[in-house]
Formats: C-alpha cells, structure tokens, sequence
C-alpha cells in the first residue's frame, strides 16, 4: 500500500513521502530492500533524517483485560542531512536487515492474521512526522516451514496466530513480544490435549522452539498446561526427520503426568527430541502479555534423519488455511485492510 500525507508540522506546501517496499515476503533475519521517494514542497527543506520504524499489532494483559495496539520493534535511519528543494522529487533507496524475531505473517502464501508494518519518519527542520505506513509480509525460516509443515503432516490443524506483548523468560528472546501459533490436535492426541501452541524464537545460529499443550482434565483432576523448550539448528534442516522429531516433542507433552505448570519449580532439561526432565513438573508459567511467560531450558538438539519431506500440500499447507480450526480469511484480510487504511498513531504502546 503507498500513500501520500504532508507534513503537518510543516502545513501545506511541505514535502511529501512515498515509501515503495520491494515487492515479496522477507525472512526473519533477511534483508528488507526499498525506496523512500520524496517529493519537494513549495520552498526547499533540510532533510535531517529519514527514518524505517518497524511496527507490530501485538496483544497486551493488564488488571482491567486485555488491550491491543502497535509496538515498535526496530528503527533504522536510512538518510538525511541534505537539502530537498523545491518541487524536487528525489529517490532513496534501502537496504536493512530484520531482526531474526520478526514475526511470521504467512505460510505458503496464505495469511497467518499477523500485522506487520514499515512506519516512515521524516525529520524536517526539528518536527517529526510518521506519515508513511506499508505494510511487511514475512515468511518462514527453512527450519520454521520443516516445523509448521511436520505438525501439518501430522494431523494438527491451524487455529490462530498472535503477538503477545511480554517475555518468555528462561529464552534468549530479544524483541518485546512474542508469537504464539496455535493449532488444534491431531486426532489421536484429542483425548489427552485440546490445544497447541508453537512458539519460535530465532536467531543467527538456530532457533528455539517453546511448545506448550493445553492438557485435559481427567475424573479427578482438572486441566492445566505443560511446556517446554527444543533448540534446533538452521543447519538441521535438510538431515532431520522432522515428522518423528515433531511427534516426539509432542507426545513428551501429552503423556506427561506431572502437576500443572503453574507452580514454581526449578528449570528443567530436555534435549530436541523431548529427552530427559521435560520442562513443566510445577513449573512456572505466566499468562498471554506478562513478562515472565514460559519457562523451560534445554541442550541442543540432535541432526540425524532423512531430509524432510515434500509433500506439503496435505499438510503445512492445510495448516497455514485453518483446515481444523476454521479460521476465516475474509475477516483477517479485512482487519488487516483496517489497520493500515486506518492507522492510528495513538494505538502505539
């Protein structure tokens, strides 16, 4: 989406900006490449600084409920110090690099409801102004798409994805907010789980991976969650049999017994394929936009397997459309039109 807002601190007759992403979906840790195009007013300008805010829709809790509203994740200054005159119209182009925890927005092409933005700010003659917004499509790592696209194989559909403002502590998580992938169990894990939620957080050498399921209760005791935490490496991805390592991180989770992961506990230890002390025996676990959110610690995880698979279309592709879990496109286009037909600038939290 491209638009044009004149500097209001400036008033009319103030220079205008354009800001053109490359067309495509970018990779978490990938380079995001476009053009500022400025068009001159009606006297010349200084230019101070052309700046790229990267912004968020995330989800927040708080004593009253729960509110949403945009998050600043990333700012680059991409040029300034120099004279726009008038009438002129000037080109910029950029180059940045995204954080590796930006956030995925689609999965083969179909929209996940995540909102991303590129926000421009201009810096005339000491004023401010965020006139510019466009929206950014991310799609997945390699290891990523292997995950996603094993869970699909398996059988689990995909239910909603959002941002939650907050920190899952015991992680290396850099950003102020995290993802959760939500999906609904595959049939034969219906009895013990009536949820999953996928959590990725990447980073230059790999990816941790927070996987927590929502178990049901039974006769005599209620339901509760039970988490933890597998370290994969971007290098795994073409020797690793991800369905059998995916499976395994799951029925670690649903066959485990141990007390509600609401209590606290120490850390505990589990490799990549669910080995060992899994993390979630009483173990603490905070709510959606706390700053405490999941806990767990792990090793890394093991390379070992065949390449993944091929056939997505069956699985992650189903996953990515909500096959079991009904998400309705229409209503995630339309909200995500809103935004950025409608940006709000007192939505910033």
């Amino acid at each position: 989406m491209v638009f044009k807002r004149l500097l209001g601190s400036i008033g009319i007759g103030g220079p205008s900006v354009d800001t053109v992403l490359a067309p495509g979906a970018v990779r978490p840790g990938g380079v995001l490449t476009g053009e500022v195009r400025l068009e001159g007013g009606k006297a010349d300008f200084d230019i101070e600084h052309i700046t790229l805010e990267l912004v968020a829709r995330a989800e927040a809790e708080h004593d009253g409920g729960e509110a949403e509203g945009l998050v600043a994740f990333e700012r680059f200054t991409v040029a300034g110090g120099f004279r726009l005159a008038e009438g002129e119209r000037r080109a910029v182009p950029f180059s940045v690099h995204l954080p590796w925890e930006t956030p995925v927005t689609e999965l083969h092409g179909q929209g996940l409801g995540i909102v991303l933005g590129v926000r421009t700010e201009l810096g005339v003659a000491g004023a401010k102004d965020k006139g510019d917004m466009d929206p950014l499509a991310v799609g997945p790592l390699p290891v990523q798409e292997a995950v996603l696209e094993a869970f699909g194989q398996l059988g689990f559909g995909f239910r909603s994805a959002d941002l939650e403002y907050g920190h899952i502590r015991g992680t290396g998580q850099q950003l102020p907010f995290y993802q959760e992938i939500e999906m609904t169990p595959a049939p034969r894990y219906a009895h013990q789980v009536s949820e999953i939620e996928v959590t990725f957080l990447a980073n230059p050498a790999g990816m941790e991976v927070v996987v927590e399921a929502d178990k049901r209760g039974g006769f005599l005791s209620g339901g509760h969650d039970v988490l933890n935490r597998f370290t994969v490496s971007h290098e795994d991805v073409g020797r690793t049999d991800w369905n059998a390592l995916v499976e395994s991180w799951v029925r670690s989770l649903a066959d485990r017994h141990g007390a509600p992961a609401a209590y606290g506990a120490p850390y505990g230890q589990g490799d990549a394929y669910g080995h060992g002390d899994a993390y979630g025996h009483g173990a603490p676990h905070g709510h959606k936009g706390d700053h405490h959110g999941h806990h767990g610690h792990d090793e890394h995880g093991h390379r070992s397997g065949p390449g993944m698979g091929t056939a997505i279309a069956a699985g992650a592709a189903g996953l990515a459309v909500g096959v079991a879990g009904g998400l309705v496109a229409a209503e995630v286009v339309d909200e995500v039109g809103d935004f950025f037909e409608g940006d709000d600038e007192g939505d910033e939290g």
